[in-house]
């Protein structure tokens, strides 16, 4: 190679590594000014809603509360709205969506997904708002008392949840059946009120290593857990009108929540099956151990299509 020539190469190195360099300062201030905005949105309507929900707390009258409640949930889905447009302004990336045709807002859902990263729930209040009632998550009952966040999660009405494992019931077998009366009396607030239990049955996000330490039958997957959603349809599933089965994927792999505000997520499919309750899966998931293994099984073959539908994007 003559000096021209290398000259010429390094000239051209030079350019695309100056490219590249004020291309990740383009991507990292885009998402300062995202975070900036989402930051302001917060604050900005966190004071509203905790004033609300503080009313609610301390005047306990039925009619009070279901009002309180539904202007903090109008609170709740006005913040969403405001951090999509946010996300509209700020990052690019191509949405494909499959699957929002015949919901409502006047019906109840049990929305299940799988889960790779925190982007999968600015990704789902970004799809369902304001085409499926506010999504609810359920909560671990040791979580009210998380300061102003606990309070906020009341206040909206997320259903909290106590737990006893079978070590605990053994030495307490006075408390047996008491989380699932718990429950359902979380849940009687729901029946007026439209709305969307969400529940990542997986139980965690996925990993490389969460998936060689289970030893996951499947390739994209780990393992279902169906007690939670046993647990609801136990619970409230004849209110239900049906399942919304949600496969999230990013086509290029990467799933950084930093990435993904930065505007560097190019591609995010979302692909919804609306499946019907049907009576079979309204049985009795807390004593029935031959329901519990029925259930399992038809959990996994759910979870087998979206492993399939997953290699498939």
């Amino acid at each position: 190679m003559n000096m021209k020539n290398y000259a010429t190469d390094l000239q051209g190195n030079d350019m695309k590594q100056k490219e590249s360099i004020l291309l990740t300062i383009g991507y990292n201030l885009r998402g300062l000014l995202s975070m900036l905005l989402l930051y302001a949105n917060t604050l900005i309507l966190f004071g509203p809603l905790m004033t609300v929900a503080i009313l609610k707390l301390i005047i306990p009258i039925s009619g009070w509360r279901k009002l309180c409640g539904i202007v903090i949930n109008g609170i709740a889905v006005t913040w969403i709205s405001i951090n999509n447009i946010n996300l509209g302004w700020t990052q690019r990336a191509k949405w494909v969506i499959r699957g929002l045709e015949g919901l409502s807002l006047d019906e109840w859902y049990l929305v299940i997904s799988n889960h790779q990263t925190w982007v999968d729930i600015v990704v789902l209040q970004r799809v369902f708002n304001r085409k499926i009632p506010f999504l609810k998550f359920f909560l671990k009952k040791e979580l009210v008392w998380v300061p102003f966040l606990g309070i906020a999660w009341w206040a909206l009405d997320y259903p909290f949840m106590k737990r006893y494992s079978p070590a605990f019931l053994k030495k307490n077998p006075h408390l047996k059946g008491k989380d699932i009366e718990i429950t359902r009396k979380a849940c009687r607030k729901f029946k007026g009120i439209p709305v969307s239990i969400m529940n990542f049955v997986e139980g965690t996000r996925f990993t490389k290593e969460k998936h060689d330490q289970q030893k996951s039958p499947f390739k994209h997957l780990l393992k279902p857990k169906a007690g939670g959603i046993g647990f609801v349809l136990s619970t409230m599933g004849e209110q239900l009108s049906s399942i919304l089965n949600v496969t999230i994927v990013y086509p290029d792999g990467d799933t950084s929540f930093w990435h993904f505000i930065c505007g560097r997520i190019k591609e995010i499919r979302v692909i919804i099956e609306k499946m019907p309750v049907t009576p079979e899966l309204l049985g009795d998931y807390v004593e029935d151990k031959d329901f519990q293994n029925w259930f399992q099984g038809w959990l996994n073959g759910i979870w087998t299509k979206k492993d399939k539908l997953l290699d498939e994007q």
